[in-house]
């Protein structure tokens, strides 16, 4: 584990691969949202590409403040790998508690509600990345022993 906040760009180049594959496999799958009369429908494929790109910036620039010899703060590592993939896991799990029963809206109106304030969590749990980047920016270099 303490490998993983020394270089945090594995678990997010890692991740690729893996998305990539979900989004191949969810074949015509389609996320819906409403916003009041508007629906803006996205397929999979197309939001595993994004969260891919995403991802990718993400793990390149972790790999080059690690090969430029810049110290992170293991504090702020672990709240954006913790927001971004336990958030996810959070989210997925609670998308399987939906109700289809016709008398469940209220249940489904504030488990909607839930999910939705965990992934803005996550969406502002992203710039938790360009502070640790400044912060690397700004600290001294790490000290090499030799």
């Amino acid at each position: 584990m303490n490998r993983l906040i020394e270089k945090p760009h594995l678990i997010f180049l890692l991740a690729i691969p893996i998305i990539m594959l979900i989004g191949i496999l969810s074949g015509d799958a389609v996320l819906d949202i409403n916003v009041h009369d508007t629906y803006y429908v996205i397929s999979y494929l197309h939001l595993a590409i994004l969260i891919s790109i995403l991802f990718g910036i993400i793990g390149i620039g972790y790999w080059i403040m690690l090969k430029a010899d810049r110290k992170l703060s293991k504090w702020l590592n672990w709240t954006h790998i913790g927001l971004t993939f336990g958030g996810t896991l959070v989210v997925w799990i609670l998308t399987k508690f939906y109700r289809t029963e016709i008398m469940e809206y209220e249940y489904n109106n504030n488990l909607t509600l839930i999910i939705t304030l965990i992934i803005l969590l996550m969406i502002v749990g992203q710039l938790i990345f360009p502070i640790n980047i400044m912060y690397g920016l700004i600290k001294k270099k790490n000290k090499t022993s030799g």
